[in-house]
């Protein structure tokens, strides 16, 4: 049966060493550093990654433009590619009309769609065919993952860092018991030193 005294580590009493005291007050730095910077940093580099996202999804609107288009390519019976997480999608030829000169060109288009269907598809001021600007769901996901790995990486750095003056704190402690070991041990064997 074992007891247990809370806050051994505060109180002053004859087997309470120094390292003792130092491990104490790092739980205690350890504990508020959790509790505070931790979401801190989170919420900063969620704020970071939201305006860049936010000016990365803007730039992308600003240089591609969405087009509705016919499907007039055969649509293949393969399975679709996967771009990047995004709905599968396959690259058939499309036909629209623009400032009224009829435009072809191959493009992504929703895995489901079939010959003769109006689709909207993006272009590049290039021509090329890309995937759509991010919307506002995409820049929060973005947003609470890099926030998240933000409060991560400051918990994994605060872990860290206390495990290495634990480890500190342990070594002390293991030389101070090895030196009192050295004074007490010819009275407990009756060797001389």
């Amino acid at each position: 049966m074992r007891t247990r005294v809370r806050g051994w580590r505060w109180r002053r009493n004859p087997l309470r060493r120094r390292s003792d005291v130092v491990e104490a007050w790092t739980v205690l730095a350890v504990a508020l550093l959790l509790l505070l910077v931790a979401p801190l940093a989170g919420a900063a580099v969620g704020w970071w990654a939201h305006d860049d996202a936010r000016a990365v999804a803007a730039e992308q609107r600003a240089e591609r433009h969405r087009v509705r288009a016919e499907v007039t390519g055969r649509v293949p019976d393969t399975p679709p590619t996967v771009q990047g997480g995004r709905e599968r999608s396959y690259r058939v030829t499309v036909r629209w009309t623009e400032a009224g000169v009829a435009k072809t060109a191959t493009a992504r288009v929703p895995a489901g769609t079939d010959q003769g269907e109006k689709v909207d598809v993006w272009f590049d001021s290039l021509g090329r065919s890309v995937a759509p600007p991010p919307d506002e769901t995409a820049v929060w996901q973005h947003t609470l993952t890099m926030g998240a790995c933000g409060a991560g990486g400051a918990i994994a750095v605060i872990l860290l860092g206390h495990s290495l003056v634990r480890a500190a704190a342990n070594r002390h402690r293991l030389t101070e018991w090895e030196r009192e070991w050295a004074l007490t041990e010819p009275q407990w064997t009756r060797r001389r030193a």
